[in-house]
């Protein structure tokens, strides 16, 4: 393996006037009460009308071709695009998967069918993926997979569960790694991507509460479950292969560090308002220092994906910095400002901040938890005699 490549990446000044667009757009839907800020509302705030008029104005979809209704902007568009999303605190869990990575697999990996079938929806805020790759019992170790389809008349007959399936219970699809053969000298083999319609017979949604009482996140049991062979991602038996790919998308994206952003520019302005102490600004010149940082290690890794690369060491590194700072970040306000955290509060650092605390258990678990992405960059390192720069 050569060393981690996390090259410095600089946006085209061409994305500033995308980036006022989009913050127009945003600003006009708060004063209008279409949309509330909200912590993690990348994966809490589900909003089908929101998505929707994401995509009128094309910001869903960015990487697709025009072909299949995509806009052909590009990674880095998209990037300046999902910055000023998160830092608003936009709900966009409706559209947030199919976008950022259902879609760009059946781009690499979809049949021209396929493509057909789910990409000009994704496009329009319409159609919406959940992931199928956690299953019960098996933490981080994506390929202890159980589920298995067997082969049957025109398709594949699949049995199992997956869980933590976030949005299933309102997606329409799930791309689901299942075992199809045996692992053979590695567990990596035997494996593939299917995609299931989440409405088919014999498939439960069990949704797991977050202490908030929201539901976002579920449990899928599947039971002889029938899947065409039309909806086969890629290779049968080449899932390991793929849905690696899959993950460099899924872990570096700057929602691994913005989820708490809202509550970081709430406590900014409440200190600017009473005044801070020479303490008080040095906490948040570490926080905002921590951010440009990891700003930076997650345009490299876009960059990176826009020349059609797959870093998906690089793209662990940025998950298990990412989620860390934004469980610090929470930790840090908490000492900055006296207020209860409060669902209820008519404060809106209050609420922000009993979201963010009570959210924050999730961040370093999806994804893949912090202790296992260590262990695949130290073991990728090991293995090439490579070294970070």
């Amino acid at each position: 393996m050569p060393a981690l490549r996390l090259d410095a990446a600089v946006p085209p000044p061409e994305l500033d006037g995308l980036r006022r667009d989009v913050r127009a757009f945003l600003a006009e839907e708060i004063a209008a009460g279409r949309i509330v800020p909200h912590a993690d509302n990348w994966l809490a705030g589900w909003d089908p009308a929101f998505s929707r008029r994401l995509g009128e104005r094309g910001w869903i979809g960015m990487t697709f071709p025009r072909a299949y209704g995509g806009s052909e902007a590009g990674s880095l568009a998209r990037f300046a695009v999902t910055e000023e999303l998160l830092a608003a605190g936009a709900p966009v869990a409706a559209h947030w998967i199919a976008d950022r990575q259902s879609g760009p697999s059946l781009l690499k990996f979809g049949t021209e069918e396929q493509r057909r079938a789910y990409l000009p929806g994704i496009a329009r805020g319409e159609t919406s993926f959940a992931i199928g790759m956690s299953e019960p019992d098996s933490g981080s170790d994506l390929a202890s997979v159980r589920t298995r389809a067997e082969r049957a008349d025109g398709g594949w007959v699949v049995n199992g569960a997956k869980v933590w399936t976030s949005g299933a219970h309102l997606a329409d699809a799930m791309i689901a790694l299942v075992r199809t053969g045996p692992a053979g000298q590695s567990r990596h083999e035997g494996l593939t991507q299917l995609i299931v319609d989440l409405r088919s017979p014999g498939l439960q949604i069990r949704p797991i509460r977050l202490l908030t009482g929201e539901h976002h996140f579920n449990e899928v049991v599947l039971t002889d479950v029938f899947v065409p062979d039309g909806r086969v991602l890629g290779t049968v038996g080449d899932g390991w292969r793929q849905v690696t790919s899959e993950l460099s998308f899924e872990r570096s994206g700057p929602e691994r560090i913005l989820s708490t952003f809202p509550l970081l520019a709430a406590v900014a302005g409440r200190l600017a308002e009473r005044g801070a102490d020479a303490a008080d600004r040095a906490r948040i010149g570490m926080l905002v220092a921590r951010l440009w940082a990891l700003r930076q290690m997650s345009l490299a890794v876009a960059a990176r994906l826009a020349a059609g690369d797959a870093p998906a060491i690089e793209a662990a590194v940025v998950k298990d910095l990412g989620t860390r700072f934004e469980g610090a970040l929470t930790e840090t306000v908490r000492l900055l400002v006296r207020v209860e955290p409060d669902l209820a509060s008519s404060d809106p650092l209050a609420q922000l901040l009993a979201q963010s605390v009570l959210h924050g258990p999730g961040f370093t678990l999806r994804g893949g938890t912090n202790e296992i992405l260590r262990g695949v960059v130290a073991k990728a390192i090991l293995a090439g005699g490579g070294e970070a720069r």
